[in-house]
C-alpha cells in the first residue's frame, strides 16, 4: 500500500468517512469545544479535537479541522495553535499575537521557497516593484 492510500486500520474507526464529519464536526461544535480550551495549556491536539467531538479521529477528520479552524480564523475568532501546544482560544493578547506570528513565520517560508523555485526577488512575486504606473496620474484615485 502506497502512502497516499487510505488505510483504516490506522484510524479508531477506518468505517466513519467524510459525510459523518460534516454533520459532527462544525464550526459551532468547534467553537463550543474550544471555548473549554482556553489558554496554551489547555492546547489539544488535531486527533485529540477530532476525537472528543466526534468520537472517532481519521487523517480526513484531521483536515476537516484545519479547514474549519481557517474559516474561524477568517470570521475573526482567536483560534490558536501551535505544534508544541495543539489548538486552543487566545486567553490574552500575548497568546494571539505568538500565534499571529508563528502563522507569519510559515506565510514568509512559503514565500521564500516560491521565491527560490522562480528565482525571483520575493518583493516582485506579485508585481510590487514593477506595478504599471497611471496613464494620467492627476486624476487621482477616480477608476
Amino acid at each position: 500500500m502506497n502512502a497516499n492510500t487510505y488505510d483504516p486500520s490506522a484510524d479508531v474507526q477506518g468505517d466513519f468517512q467524510g459525510p459523518h464529519y460534516d454533520r459532527l464536526l462544525t464550526p459551532a461544535t468547534l467553537l463550543d469545544y474550544l471555548g473549554d480550551h482556553v489558554g496554551v495549556a489547555n492546547g489539544q491536539t488535531a486527533r485529540e479535537v477530532v476525537l472528543a467531538i466526534c468520537g472517532f479521529a481519521t487523517a480526513f477528520g484531521e483536515r476537516r479541522l484545519r479547514t474549519l479552524v481557517v474559516a474561524l480564523r477568517e470570521a475573526g475568532h482567536p483560534v490558536c495553535a501551535d505544534p508544541d501546544h495543539g489548538y486552543f482560544m487566545a486567553a490574552n493578547d500575548a497568546e494571539l499575537d505568538a500565534s499571529c506570528e508563528f502563522l507569519f513565520g510559515r506565510a514568509m517560508t512559503s514565500l521564500k521557497q516560491i521565491s527560490a523555485m522562480k528565482r525571483v526577488a520575493m518583493p516582485e512575486l506579485r508585481g510590487q516593484l514593477a506595478l504599471p504606473m497611471r496613464s494620467n496620474p492627476t486624476k487621482g484615485n477616480s477608476p
